[in-house]
């Protein structure tokens, strides 16, 4: 791999360290370079491999896993046992528990599995692997990698950021539209997210996510969304929708930040896409050199994707007309993050906010300031120093 992203190292060692016996989960979006990445921690590997991905057009059965597994065993010395989309084979959690119980402590055997849908993966983990595992999120690409791997300026990123693999093609704006609609969002949305939950009406799912790329980082409510689909359901089916496209790694859907638990589950969500990549699939991404309200929503949105990769809980905030672009809270230390951009906008919300949570710190950032945040390696320790919130 030419390029290596500033996640990869700290994954990589993490992955290859015997010295602790869990199983390593590697989540994130379809083309983002896990599977490249899976390659180069092969390449480093020194023991036996064996490799495989249920990534087929008939998926594979839990058998197929104890099969691997068994092979895995029968190895002598240092054994990586890899097995890619592991979100395919139904029952996966249930067939590793004893497998990994049983081989944990053995010393020799490392397994690494990935998925590209956090829905099957993570209600896996929690369900039956409990206490048996690390999670390593595996991302879009952002501003830092995309400037880093081509040369792009923020503009550019605005435009067309998230995926590495059509990057050359971005001169060609409709080509590079037809190969994130073609290769990206419809093997998402009309088949791994299909085939893991059941949704009665697929159509509902596909018009609802193209209509939400049309609001990024935008409050709106279940009504609102409701009243413009074609196919219509009820708010209770919008929301389950909203979580299945979260689910598949397509966005972020904010709840309103509240001290009070019922007030933020209640609120009208805003909506996160977390690639602009996704976005302009469905608009023209050179809108933002002549619309600076529309250049500001995307800012806003790149930022909010940029927190999100901070590890702590990302909310919104409003109380009448006053409101905070994104509150990110982690350790107790709460910030709220006002993003300064083409949108007319002043300092009046984040000071009521400050006024209504004195332990809060609060961050304006303007495109400079953007710029450079974008920039650096997602810490949230970074954030912290830039809002005062540690010296």
């Amino acid at each position: 791999m030419n390029f290596e992203r500033s996640i990869d190292r700290d994954s990589a060692n993490q992955i290859l360290d015997f010295s602790m016996p869990f199983l390593q989960v590697l989540i994130g979006p379809r083309q983002v370079g896990k599977s490249t990445f899976v390659e180069e921690i092969v390449k480093r590997w020194k023991g036996h491999l064996i490799m495989d991905t249920a990534d087929r057009v008939i998926p594979p059965t839990a058998e197929w896993i104890e099969f691997l597994w068994q092979q895995a065993r029968e190895k002598k010395g240092p054994v990586l046992l890899a097995i890619d989309e592991i979100q395919k084979v139904k029952g996966w959690a249930d067939a590793i528990k004893p497998l990994f119980d049983r081989d944990r402590n053995s010393g020799s055997l490392r397994v690494l599995v990935t998925g590209s849908a956090s829905l099957s993966i993570q209600t896996g983990l929690s369900d039956s692997l409990a206490g048996r595992y690390e999670l390593i999120r595996y991302p879009h690409w952002g501003y830092d990698d995309c400037k880093k791997a081509f040369g792009w300026d923020l503009s550019t990123y605005l435009k067309f950021g998230g995926y590495p693999a059509p990057s050359r093609m971005i001169s060609e704006v409709e080509r590079w539209q037809k190969y994130i609609k073609d290769s990206i969002v419809e093997p998402v949305l009309g088949r791994d997210l299909q085939n893991l939950v059941n949704l009665q009406k697929p159509a509902l799912l596909k018009q609802l996510f193209e209509l939400v790329m049309g609001y990024p980082a935008q409050e709106i409510s279940y009504q609102k969304l409701l009243g413009q689909l074609q196919d219509r359901g009820n708010a209770a089916t919008i929301k389950h929708y909203l979580n299945v496209l979260e689910g598949g790694f397509l966005i972020k859907v904010l709840e309103k930040y509240s001290t009070k638990p019922l007030l933020t589950k209640s609120s009208s969500p805003k909506i996160l896409p977390l690639a602009p990549a996704l976005v302009h699939a469905f608009s023209d991404p050179n809108t933002i050199d002549k619309e600076p309200e529309w250049k500001g929503r995307l800012l806003e949105t790149v930022v909010g994707a940029h927190l999100d990769r901070l590890g702590g809980e990302v909310f919104y905030w409003r109380e009448g007309n006053d409101e905070v672009d994104f509150v990110v809270k982690k350790n107790r230390i709460i910030i709220g993050v006002e993003v300064k951009s083409g949108r007319r906008k002043s300092e009046r919300g984040l000071i009521k906010f400050k006024s209504r949570f004195p332990e809060a710190k609060t961050l304006l950032l303007d495109w400079h300031a953007c710029e450079k945040f974008l920039s650096e390696k997602p810490s949230f320790d970074s954030l912290a120093v830039l809002a005062g919130a540690v010296s």
